[in-house]
C-alpha cells in the first residue's frame, strides 16, 4: 500500500488472517487494527445451536448496530440476559 502513495492509516478492519495485524503494524505503527464485525459475528456462532442461529443473530443486532455506546450497552445487557 505504501508503494500506491497511502502514507498513513487510521483504522483497519481485517478478517483475522494470522500475521495480518503484525504486517499492518510494521509498515503503519500507529493504525489502530480491528476484527470486522461479521468474522466476529461468525466466530460466535461456532457456539451457538444450528437451530437458534437466527434468533441469536437477531439479538445481537441492536447492539453492533447502536448509535451510541450507552445505547449498545444497554442493548448488550439485554442481550446477555437471553
Amino acid at each position: 500500500m505504501k508503494s500506491r502513495g497511502v502514507q498513513d492509516i487510521l483504522i483497519a478492519s481485517v478478517d483475522g488472517l494470522s500475521g495480518f495485524v503484525e504486517a499492518i503494524n510494521v509498515a503503519f505503527r500507529k493504525t489502530e487494527v480491528q476484527r470486522c464485525i461479521i468474522h466476529q459475528i461468525r466466530s460466535s456462532t461456532r457456539y451457538v445451536s444450528y437451530k437458534d442461529i437466527k434468533q441469536f443473530t437477531a439479538d445481537l443486532k441492536p447492539v453492533y448496530k447502536s448509535p451510541t455506546e450507552e445505547t449498545a450497552l444497554a442493548a448488550m445487557d439485554e442481550f446477555e440476559a437471553k
